[in-house]
This record gives structure tokens, C-alpha cells and sequence, in this order.
């Protein structure tokens, strides 16, 4: 009988195809080469861009989180990183591609690329937490964290592109009633990485498992739909009702140049009004108790124009009903302004005034401007600095409380929920899209109005200087809107007034802070398994695998 060989030495058994639950996470290797790997990264970057209006495929935000959790998989961080990186590349050069309509392509791509470095960090993330137990939890707390930090970093932060913002039309957009947008963007990534492991676990012919993770991932937004019973708003029956009128002016030129024409815009958006005032007058119209304007429908100061402010005092007074006017004020300086909405009433003339906030960087202000200026000459077009105001955002002295956004607030979280919380009983937000164009950045916009008013529970108007404008339901729904863009247009319609605060309103930022917290969490349970592990139990693998695990 021949000697036995040594156990080191023996070939191999075949494995089995058993479902006997899933393989260590340690102890498996990536699914596919670097190349292939970057090529589903890519892929993975659009669907989410394609996730986003337009065309506005809610359902691809899954596949996107799933594609770039598969492409990081058991790799190293560092690779993980460029993974994210080209993620971040191709989801954000196309989502973000109006931004350079009428300034050029430099501006667009640097803020691209910039985003896009927040996802290097993710990627990188990844395949440390993917290796817990519960992995999927940790993966959709690692998209929440990056959100938290792109929100506010640099200068600021610039959510546009959060997971949430792609689900206006889904039922994962109840959620926001419990947590806001980053609990809506943690059920978005959860459901991703469920989907992932399904397709992991299909790899490896663990069926049952697959099944499971699939059916995890189903469940979400059956989840989400099934939330709408219990959290949806009253009718509009039960409460108070008032009518609003929206004016959209229009502009005379397309892109920037419109600015060089100011006056006209302000005829613009008293001509549609005076429209509307005959029509009430004829009985054709209902009086509405509040008409609101967009932002930049006076770019003339009317405190220090003469003429602006006799041409909307006595269309206003022709009216007789309160007018939120969006303006751009002068100074203080002469090297600063402000962007301002400001309640106007028929007797007591200017009243209370919102000023923006969070300006712009690089489009309302300059930071870092003798630098900026190097890079594009298109700087040099913001010749006077925008200048923050403070505050709740909360208007009174009109018929009913108002919160004031203007234009790209209404992607910050805070600057939503600390008027509602004040008091609001009613959501605008002013917005001019004029200098982008016919493209997707108004639709995008509108999403997040929309779920803005499901997060507070509120109606949300939202008027545009080109479109669109629209009306917006506490349950998210388009009641009214706007048709073509760079089209003159006026709405009317009946909406509820609220003051029932929803949980995300009263809990505010807490679900963001635990959310982002779980993932350091999980960082930090990862690296110290790896570093408690003793080299006995390292796994050994295939030498030639390019990309074999290195923790």
C-alpha cells in the first residue's frame, strides 16, 4: 500500500455546488478582472445618471449602487478607489453637463471631477465593510456617509446627485416623511447591495442565498410603498385651503445675456401679472391670496430704482393681493449683492424679506477669485460677490406662513426643514434656470422639490423665471405645471396649508448623524478583524490574480 502523501501536498477537491450558505467573506476573490471591473464601474456611473430626470429611470439607482458594490468587491482600497473614481466620472459629467450650457466646458469639468473625488473615497470604503457580516446595512450607511460629507464640503457642499433626489417618482420617497432625503438615499443603496449580494451569491450557485438577497431587495420599496398609508397627507378637505397664482415671466435671451436686459425681465413678469389681475377682474380667474414670482424676476433693485419700484407697487396694488417678488438687491458695497425675496403687499408696500443664504460658489460669489480667474475668464462674469443672509427662512406678515428657498437651496436639507420648523405652513421656491438652457437641470430640480414636500409634508410651489413651474402636493405629486421652457406661463390653483410637522421635520439631521456614524463604525470593526487575525489564517490564493485580496 503506498505511503500516503502529505496533506499540503494533496490536490484539491472539487468543490461542492451545494447551497451551504455563503463562502467567508475573506476567503473569495473578485469576480472579475480590473478591466472588467472598470468597464462595470462606467456602466454602473451611468445608470445613475440615468436614474436622475431626465429620462429619470428611478429603478437604475438600484442597479447603480449594485454595479459599483460588485466592481469593488474584494479588492483592495486602493483599487477601490480608481473604481470609485470612474464611478463618480461617469455619473457626474453627464448629470452635471448643463453647468457648462453658456460658460464652457472647463468649469463643468472640474466640478465633475471634483464630485466625482467623493466617490474615490467611497470606493474605497467598500470592500472594507463589504466584508462584515450584514454587509448590505454597511454599504447603504458608506453612500449616506459620502452624501453627508459632498454636502458640505468644499465651501459648502453640493448635494446635487444624492441617491434621494432620483426617487421623486418611486415609493422609496415615503421614507423622507421618517428620516429625510438621507434616509430615502440609505433604502435606495440598501436595496443596491442586496442586489449585489444576490448576484454574488448567484455567482457562486448559492442559490438560496441569492433568492433571499433578491427578495431583501424587493422588499424595499414595497416597503416604501406600503409607508404611504399611514404617512400620507389629508385631503385637502381637512384644513385650510388657499389659492396661489405663479408667474413665469420668461426671459428675453437664452444663457447669460438675459442679465444685460433686466428691465425686460421685470416687464416680463408685470405684463403675465397684469394678465392675470384682467382676468380676475373678468371672472375668468380666481383671486388667489398669495402670487408668487420667481427668482431674478426683478434683477433691477427696486430700492434703488425708482422706476422698478412704482412698476411693481402698482401692479401689485392693481391686484390687491400679496406678491412674493424675487430681487437682486445692491450691496452692502458697492462690490456686493443680495438675492432677496421680498412679500409685497397692496397697502404697506415691501415687508418682510428672505435673503439667500447659501450663494452660489463660482456662480453667485468667487472663492479663491485671483485663482478662478486663472482657470477661466468666465469668472470674471460674477463682477459683484453675493452676499449670505441669516435666519430661519421663514416669511411672515402675508396671508399664511411662508418658507422661502431660492434656487439651489433646495437641495440643503437644512435650509428646508429650518423654515418648516419655524412655522411654515407653505414651501416656494424661487429658482431662474435661464442660464442653462433646454436642459435636464430644471427637471432634476423639480425632483427635489418633490421630495422636499413629501419630507415636510407641505405643498411646494416652485416658479421659475423660463420653467418650470410647477405645483406640488404634500404627497409629491405635480398637481400643476409649466409647459415649454423659455415660455411665458401663469398657474393657479387650490392647495392645502399644513402645520403638522412630519418625524423628519421634528428628528432633523439625527438620521444623517447615526447613519454616517454606523459607517466609521463599520470602518473601524473591519480594519481591527483584520488586524486581530492571525497570520495562519491569512487565505491564500492564487498568486496570479492581479487583484487577489490584500487586507
Amino acid at each position: 500500500m503506498p505511503a500516503s502523501r502529505p496533506a499540503e501536498n494533496r490536490p484539491p477537491r472539487c468543490p461542492s455546488h451545494r447551497d451551504t450558505g455563503p463562502m467567508p467573506a475573506a476567503r473569495t476573490a473578485p469576480l472579475f478582472r480590473a478591466r472588467w471591473a472598470a468597464l462595470l464601474a462606467v456602466a454602473a456611473g451611468l445608470a445613475g445618471w440615468l436614474a436622475f430626470p431626465t429620462p429619470g429611470v428611478w429603478p437604475l439607482a438600484f442597479a447603480s449602487v449594485a454595479g459599483l458594490s460588485l466592481a469593488v468587491d474584494r479588492r483592495r482600497s486602493r483599487t477601490g478607489a480608481w473604481l470609485g473614481l470612474l464611478y463618480g466620472a461617469a455619473f457626474f459629467c453627464p448629470l452635471l453637463h448643463w453647468t457648462g450650457v453658456y460658460v464652457g466646458a472647463a468649469p463643468w469639468l472640474i466640478l465633475a471631477i471634483a464630485e466625482a473625488g467623493f466617490f474615490a473615497g467611497l470606493g474605497a470604503l467598500l470592500p472594507v465593510v463589504q466584508r462584515l457580516p450584514g454587509a448590505p446595512a454597511w454599504v447603504a450607511a458608506a453612500w449616506v456617509l459620502q452624501e453627508a460629507l459632498r454636502d458640505r464640503l468644499p465651501f459648502g457642499g453640493f448635494p446635487w446627485g444624492r441617491l434621494a433626489f432620483s426617487q421623486a417618482s418611486s415609493p422609496l420617497r415615503w421614507f423622507a416623511a421618517l428620516g429625510g432625503a438621507p434616509l430615502v438615499s440609505f433604502a435606495v443603496a440598501l436595496a443596491g447591495a442586496l442586489l449585489a449580494l444576490a448576484a454574488r451569491a448567484g455567482w457562486a450557485m448559492r442559490w438560496r442565498w441569492a433568492a433571499v438577497a433578491a427578495a431583501g431587495a424587493l422588499a424595499v420599496p414595497m416597503l416604501g410603498g406600503l409607508l404611504s398609508w399611514p404617512l400620507g397627507p389629508a385631503p385637502d378637505g381637512q384644513g385650510r385651503t388657499a389659492v396661489v397664482a405663479l408667474v413665469q415671466g420668461s426671459v428675453p435671451d437664452r444663457g447669460l445675456a438675459f442679465e444685460d436686459r433686466a428691465r425686460e425681465v421685470l416687464d416680463n413678469h408685470v405684463a403675465q401679472t397684469e394678465k392675470l389681475a384682467a382676468e380676475i377682474a373678468a371672472g375668468t380667474a380666481p383671486k388667489p391670496d398669495l402670487v408668487v414670482w420667481p427668482e431674478n424676476s426683478s434683477d433691477v433693485d427696486p430700492f434703488t430704482d425708482r422706476a422698478a419700484f412704482a412698476e411693481i407697487d402698482a401692479v401689485v396694488k392693481r391686484l390687491g393681493v400679496p406678491v412674493l417678488v424675487g430681487a437682486i438687491l445692491d450691496g452692502p458695497g458697492a462690490d456686493h449683492r443680495r438675492n432677496a425675496g421680498i412679500l409685497w403687499s397692496p397697502t404697506s408696500g415691501p415687508g418682510a424679506q428672505y435673503i439667500k443664504r447659501h450663494p452660489v460658489p463660482f456662480g453667485e460669489y468667487i472663492p479663491l477669485r485671483s485663482l478662478a480667474e486663472k482657470v477661466t475668464s468666465a469668472a470674471k462674469l460674477v463682477d459683484r460677490d453675493m452676499v449670505a443672509g441669516t435666519g430661519d427662512g421663514l416669511l411672515r406678515g402675508g396671508p399664511f406662513p411662508i418658507g422661502d428657498v431660492i434656487c439651489f437651496e433646495v437641495a440643503y436639507d437644512s435650509l428646508v426643514r429650518s423654515s418648516v420648523a419655524a412655522g411654515a405652513q407653505l414651501l416656494v421656491v424661487q429658482t431662474n434656470n435661464a442660464t442653462f438652457g433646454h436642459t435636464a437641470e430644471t427637471y432634476q430640480q423639480l425632483a427635489m422639490s418633490r421630495l422636499r414636500a413629501v419630507e415636510s409634508g407641505r405643498t411646494v410651489l416652485q416658479v421659475a423665471t423660463t420653467g418650470v413651474s410647477a405645483v406640488i402636493g404634500p404627497d409629491g405629486g405635480i398637481r400643476q405645471r409649466s409647459g415649454a421652457l423659455f415660455t411665458p406661463a401663469v398657474l393657479d390653483a387650490s392647495i392645502p396649508l399644513r402645520s403638522t410637522d412630519t418625524l423628519a421635520t421634528r428628528v432633523g439631521a439625527v438620521p444623517e448623524y447615526v447613519l454616517a456614524a454606523l459607517a466609521v463604525a463599520a470602518f473601524g470593526a473591519a480594519v481591527w478583524r483584520v488586524r486581530r487575525r492571525r497570520p495562519t489564517d491569512t487565505p491564500q490564493l492564487d498568486p496570479t490574480d492581479e487583484e487577489m485580496v490584500n487586507t
